[in-house]
């Protein structure tokens, strides 16, 4: 820091004991550095787009726990990439469907996959595949060994912890009967707190299956209490090409047999 303060004749930082925080020189230096590094993105995107190279850095945002999804193809279309352009640089971030979605809007990622619980303007969407997910208990609550019938009137008589996203509307019809009494952001805090056996939540079939297996967790009246959850690749719908972002939608394509 000190060497980049004697090449520009600015002070860009305050330091010490007191803590760390800009200067107005070095909020200007750091803005005027994020908007050279949005134009090198630009630069590269027109290179890619003048010729069939592939180059540059393609920012992907995925949602937690779907490597476990038999359903999802983004490893093997992650590796395609890779084949057809081997100097590609992967930038992978994992985060809520919120977030994922505001980095878009922003400029900050190129494409998204995500389950769908809501259409914002200035993005696009294109369906991909299902998620089949269930109400589950663990070890520990009280429903866990419960031998008698169960009836959703008994279901509500329990705290559940709800997605602090927005959910799709299959999941909302099931949620209104529950008594909500925790959110979480990702999927791994939902099982968390279910693991904990204060609470029943939704999960995806696939990403509990391992502690089912274990005989650690229960389905709660699959029949009635489960949902499909449809996941979809997202991107900025913009009049600037991205030869990366286009050939990524290519190849989300034909690995799901889809069309145009």
């Amino acid at each position: 820091m000190g060497d980049l303060e004697t090449r520009l004749h600015m002070h860009l930082c305050y330091r010490g004991r007191s803590g760390f925080s800009l200067t107005e020189q070095g909020r200007l230096v750091y803005e005027s550095l994020m908007q050279l590094q949005a134009d090198l993105e630009k630069f590269r995107a027109n290179i890619n787009t003048a010729h069939h190279r592939l180059v540059g850095n393609l920012h992907i945002g995925v949602t937690d726990n779907t490597i476990t999804d038999p359903c999802s193809r983004t490893a093997s279309v992650i590796a395609t990439l890779k084949q057809l352009g081997p100097e590609v640089q992967i930038v992978m971030l994992t985060t809520s469907p919120n977030e994922i979605e505001r980095l878009l809007i922003e400029g900050h990622l190129h494409i998204g996959i995500i389950p769908s619980h809501q259409t914002l303007p200035g993005l696009a969407y294109l369906p991909l595949y299902q998620e089949t997910s269930y109400l589950y208990c663990a070890q520990g609550h009280p429903l866990f060994s419960w031998e008698e019938t169960l009836v959703p009137a008994l279901l509500a008589q329990y705290e559940h912890v709800s997605p602090g996203y927005k959910p799709d509307a299959a999941m909302l019809e099931l949620q209104a009967g529950l008594k909500t009494a925790a959110h979480a952001y990702q999927m791994e805090g939902v099982a968390t707190l279910i693991m904990s056996g204060a609470f029943i939540g939704f999960l995806p079939e696939h990403y509990a299956r391992y502690w089912e297996e274990l005989g650690l967790m229960r389905k709660l009246l699959p029949e009635q209490f489960s949902f499909s959850t449809g996941f979809k690749a997202v991107w900025r719908d913009e009049v600037q090409p991205n030869r990366l972002r286009a050939v990524c939608l290519e190849e989300l394509r034909r690995s799901y047999g889809l069309t145009e």
